[in-house]
């Protein structure tokens, strides 16, 4: 039931509340608790632990360790220790060990060495399931190595070994990132040919290769296919069609799909405002966006782990950030500055981006915003100097730009073509203004068109 905390806490109180004695299977279980709540050091000081009293580790013992190892992203170690259990010849792997280190290194892309391992078990005793070449066959296509995975695949056949729909999937996802259509679609029908029914995730994957092929009337008529199958679209189905509509500027349609899905029981998540906030935005339509702002909360969408809560915070930035941007861009500076404003006071933290975009609309109070940003931890980028240079320049306030300037170039940074463009312009009319000439030197090489008026 997932509640590992819990069943250690039981394990402690039989042992040394009751007495009851704990033999191999309660260490096994205890080791995969602790392993599963990322504290595979405390599994490793058990594994200890269960020497001392006499016993013998067996491959679940080992096999637990392994993947709580690869779990908390250690797979050289488990890897390690993986390799001196095959010196040791003590415990002999079994396909769920070899399944585990081919997991972890195709996780950390070893895809290669997962393939050699595959060869080591077709060689030997332990032969490779269809988990084992599904991993690596998806770990292979999502490098890129399409046809090695095909081949991967057409052995599996020559083997005899079952081919499910998740392995399907990976092939059909990597054919079509490839835009390989014709031989995705036969191996469509080869898999529906072998009484394999296809899942919402395969569906998922169809929807968002035709998207992104801009065939979203194509992706919609895949719903009627799936109902007919039996697999009723999710929330990540109609978010990629939304989110396909949105992008070709189609925004009622994806408000449309928006609703169906509303119509069909499901609940939108985060994903799905910000796709429509941020379609809305790019149309200048901002009082519908603020209405999609306002409705999150009611949805009850709030984070409820550490992870999420941080995950669910950029998100909010991002969605105030097309909000902001879309009210500099249509002169409403007072509602930018009030969402802006309004960021401290949820707790969330202006990125980059919401600092360049209220600079550029409020140039004003770029110098005392620039400040503020840096105060805050927020380094400017590239993007950030070149506005404020130009806006410094356009005000006259030639030192405040030699001193962004100077600043700029030791970052790293160099002017774009606008800053270049504005500081050329301004070589023909102000000229013989010192602080002025100071800035062209600090940026225009010798040989420039100008240069040699002002020296």
């Amino acid at each position: 039931m997932g509640h590992h905390a819990f069943a250690l806490s039981l394990i402690h109180k039989l042992h040394f509340f009751i007495g009851i004695q704990v033999d191999i299977y309660t260490f096994n279980i205890a080791i995969n608790c602790y392993c599963r709540l990322n504290r595979v050091d405390f599994g490793l000081s058990l594994l200890g632990s269960l020497f001392k009293r006499g016993f013998t580790p067996d491959a679940f013992t080992f096999n637990t360790l392994l993947n709580g190892l690869i779990l908390v992203d250690k797979t050289p170690a488990a890897v390690d220790l993986f390799k001196k259990l095959m010196r040791m010849r003590e415990i002999e792997p079994d396909v769920v060990m070899y399944g585990t280190i081919v997991n972890g290194l195709c996780r950390t892309g070893n895809t290669i060495r997962a393939v050699i391992l595959l060869r080591i078990m077709e060689e030997g005793s332990c032969k490779p399931d269809t988990i084992v070449y599904t991993t690596i066959i998806d770990s292979l296509c999502k490098d890129r190595m399409v046809d090695d995975a095909m081949k991967l695949f057409s052995k599996m056949n020559e083997q005899g070994i079952h081919r499910d729909v998740v392995i399907y999937t990976s092939l059909i996802h990597g054919l079509c990132n490839f835009g390989r259509w014709k031989e995705a679609t036969e191996m469509l029908k080869e898999m529906l040919n072998s009484g394999i029914a296809p899942n919402v995730h395969m569906y998922n994957v169809l929807v968002d290769a035709l998207i992104k092929e801009g065939m979203a009337k194509e992706a919609e008529e895949f719903f009627d296919v799936m109902t007919q199958r039996g697999v009723d679209p999710d929330v990540v189905t109609y978010n990629t069609l939304m989110d396909g509509y949105c992008l070709h500027g189609h925004i009622d349609e994806a408000m449309r799909v928006f609703n169906n899905m509303v119509d069909k029981g499901l609940h939108p998540n985060v994903f799905s405002y910000t796709i429509l906030i941020n379609g809305y935005c790019k149309k200048m339509k901002i009082d519908e966006a603020m209405h999609l702002l306002r409705e999150m909360p009611r949805r009850g969408l709030k984070p409820d782990t550490k992870t999420f809560s941080a995950m669910l915070q950029d998100l909010d930035v991002a969605i105030h950030n097309v909000l902001i941007n879309a009210f500099c861009k249509d002169k409403k500076l007072d509602t930018a500055k009030a969402l802006f404003y309004n960021l401290s006071s949820k707790g969330l933290h202006p990125d980059v981006k919401t600092y360049t975009m209220m600079i550029q609309g409020l140039l004003d109070e770029a110098k005392e915003l620039f400040v503020k940003m840096e105060q805050n931890g927020c380094l400017p980028n590239d993007v950030t100097y070149n506005i404020v240079i130009q806006g410094f320049l356009g005000q006259q306030k030639y030192h405040e730009a030699s001193i962004l300037l100077k600043e700029m170039i030791g970052m790293g940074f160099s002017a774009n073509a606008s800053t270049s463009s504005l500081i050329v312009d301004l070589i023909t009319t102000k000229g013989l203004d010192p602080t002025l000439r100071e800035v062209i030197k600090k940026f225009m090489p010798k040989d420039s068109h100008g240069m040699h008026d002002i020296e």
